[in-house]
């Protein structure tokens, strides 16, 4: 089972500086597009298993998600040593996320 999107957020200071790769999953867990993106997104992470995957809950006056400009559920945000390198929203298949993942993975 994977794991659900998490209400407490880090600090978008404390995610600049995050060293290596990272997938920011942002969404909610009874957003539809979400579940429906979830296998995807999981998928493409098993490929890529030194990307920390941190899943993030959005919505009204969520910090973390305003200073990324999201609009849409769900939106991966893919960054290398705290900067942004992809971006991946409502993903139609798995192949989409890996090549944002990979993006991160070689860069």
């Amino acid at each position: 089972m994977t794991k659900p999107y998490e209400t407490a957020q880090p600090e978008r200071s404390a995610i600049d500086a995050m060293p290596g790769p990272i997938a920011l999953d942002f969404g909610t867990n009874w957003c539809g597009y979400c579940r429906a993106a979830e296998p995807l997104i999981e998928s493409a992470l098993a490929d890529h298993p030194g990307i920390e995957h941190i899943k993030v809950e959005d919505g009204p006056g969520r910090p973390l998600g305003r200073s990324f400009r999201i609009k849409l559920w769900p939106t991966v945000v893919v960054l290398k040593n705290g900067q942004e390198v992809a971006r991946v929203t409502r993903p139609a298949d798995a192949d989409e996320v890996r090549a944002a993942l990979a993006k991160a993975a070689g860069a």
